[in-house]
């Protein structure tokens, strides 16, 4: 293992992490570089589902002290005696989100500065490490290391995985920006899938009579993530300066929406261009997270007896075996909308590449104001498939949302510093994090507390609001327009901050012999390490959710 320092020549030697050791040589296969990313994103992305462990953890002691019914929040968090509710547990999901945006934010720049290996590798310290900081918490019955664990530490590892590899994809495919970071990122939406059944297989083995069996899985977990995420780590690879793929030229007179030149991060923010994108992925992610949230219990009290057969029979009339049937139905319509975000991941961030980034964002405001609006229609013909299809699209554009905004941001602020520039707008997802389940759950209380029975009128002016959040992302992505020159670094300023590359100071461009195998035995070894996992997770979910049509 080479350590930064000093070879006995007195030539400096770059460190296993450090980025100058990552610089591709002739022969590297970039068709290597997504896998990699997909190994990070597979393992963070299990921050959608660590709801699988609420209902174990609300029942992990056989008894509970009686002054439990009056226990707040701050006893909650250093109680010994007492069960954990659903609701301080959820925190955990909350934490992630917040920590996911605020250090992507503070470490986006130096993301960039040491590159996406020693970013990688933080991650999965950070990651896996907290969640066996985690695993501490449920063995000593200590709520605060789970919210420091899993939620802090782990959240901070999310910020960084997520943001680590999308500079990088982006400078390998600048043919393709969209589809690059489309599969990278898909793998986030994609990482529940395979670590929800995983972590029920997980806990089924290892409960006992004295252990719900969440803190052995929690390590279990931790250990195949790391391993994971390190090859993933190892696997990242960036271009040398002036790279291109063989035979492509960059498409100066394509689209006045894509520039050649690059922002300074120091500057991006300064930008009215840099908020409006922030409002476009804030308002977006707002309507799709609160629809995710509420997915379940929205089927379930809509179509309520309908889902087994029985559509004259109202929520509320159901005995306690039917809502078990009917919770068990509406986990498989969450699961569709897994896929669907998954796959709108992919498809709509590889559809941006073909008819450009404002114009995607266009069509998920427009259709999504559509959906949105038809909604409660749908909800009232009983409908149950229209109704799903209408969701299952709008989850897709959900997830090509976070896909198509880091090629939204090459295209206006170019690909120098994108990845940091990613890392700032990233707060966005923070705020929605809050907002969107927020407004849609004080609505719905808001009706319940009006008397409104559950049913299709429970939602409907709840729909209305997340088409009206659309409505004005409409509005500030039609204001999205190319930067003045004044905001472009000089290309002095850039052939310095590339100064470390061999390449750069010579200035030739091309492929130098590097980027080309496409599918060989290597990278398709690499695409099944990744690939089966996440074929076992569609299969599982497409399975349990046969029962919503069956």
């Amino acid at each position: 293992m080479a350590v930064a320092g000093v070879t006995g020549g007195g030539v400096a030697q770059a460190g296993l992490l450090d980025r100058e050791r990552i610089i591709a040589q002739p022969g590297f296969n970039r068709w290597l570089v997504p896998p990699a990313a997909l190994a990070i994103h597979l393992c963070i992305g299990m921050a959608y589902g660590f709801s699988v462990f609420w209902l174990p953890l609300s029942k992990a002691l056989p008894t509970t002290d009686p002054s439990c019914s009056t226990l707040t929040l701050a006893g909650a968090l250093f109680t010994t005696a007492c069960n954990w509710r659903v609701a301080d547990l959820g925190w955990i999901y909350t934490l992630f989100f917040v920590l996911l945006g605020c250090s992507a934010a503070i470490w986006g720049g130096w993301l960039e500065r040491v590159g996406p290996r020693k970013a990688a590798f933080v991650s999965a310290c950070c990651w896996c490490g907290g969640i066996l900081v985690a695993a501490m918490g449920v063995m000593f019955h200590q709520l605060w290391l789970m919210w420091l664990g899993a939620g802090a530490i782990g959240g901070i590892g999310l910020g960084l995985g997520y943001i680590s590899p999308v500079s990088t994809l982006i400078k390998w495919f600048p043919d393709r920006r969209g589809m690059a970071t489309g599969m990278a990122i898909m793998g986030f939406g994609g990482g529940a899938m395979i670590g929800a059944p995983l972590a029920n297989l997980l806990m089924a083995y290892f409960k006992t009579d004295g252990s719900v069996g969440v803190w052995q899985t929690f390590v279990v977990m931790a250990l195949i993530y790391f391993v994971f995420m390190m090859g993933g780590t190892f696997g990242y690879r960036i271009p040398p300066a002036g790279w291109r793929p063989e035979g492509w030229t960059p498409p100066v007179a394509k689209s006045s929406m894509i520039t050649t030149r690059h922002v300074h991060l120091r500057d991006a923010h300064k930008t009215k261009q840099f908020w409006l994108i922030w409002a476009v992925l804030c308002l977006n992610v707002s309507a799709g997270i609160g629809v995710i949230g509420m997915a379940s219990p929205m089927l379930q009290e809509i179509f309520a007896g309908s889902l087994i057969g029985q559509p004259g029979v109202a929520f509320a009339q159901l005995d306690a075996a039917q809502k078990a049937q009917i919770a068990a139905i509406a986990a498989g319509f969450t699961g569709l909308l897994s896929l669907f975000n998954i796959g709108g991941r992919f498809f709509w961030a590889s559809m941006s590449d073909k008819i450009g980034r404002k114009n995607t964002y266009f069509c998920f405001f427009i259709l999504g104001i559509v959906l949105y609006a038809l909604a409660p229609t749908l909800a009232m013909m009983g409908s149950k498939a229209l109704f799903v299809l209408a969701f299952g699209i709008i989850l897709s554009m959900y997830g090509g949302g976070f896909a198509t905004i880091p090629a939204y941001l090459a295209d206006i602020f170019g690909t120098q510093f994108v990845g940091a520039i990613h890392g700032r707008l990233l707060t966005a997802w923070a705020t929605a994090g809050i907002v969107g389940p927020v407004v849609v759950n004080y609505i719905r209380e808001a009706q319940i507390a009006a008397g409104v029975a559950p049913g299709p009128a429970l939602y409907t002016s709840t729909m209305y609001i997340l088409a009206g959040m659309l409505a004005l992302g409409l509005v500030a992505n039609a204001f999205v327009k190319p930067l003045s020159d004044k905001w472009f670094m000089s290309d002095e300023e850039v052939a310095s901050l590339q100064a470390k590359s061999a390449a750069a100071n010579a200035g030739p461009t091309g492929s130098f012999g590097i980027g080309k195998g496409g599918l060989d035995a290597k990278a398709m070894l690499a695409w099944a390490a990744v690939g089966l996992p996440l074929l076992w997770g569609v299969w599982v979910t497409l399975r349990s959710s046969f029962a919503l049509f069956g």
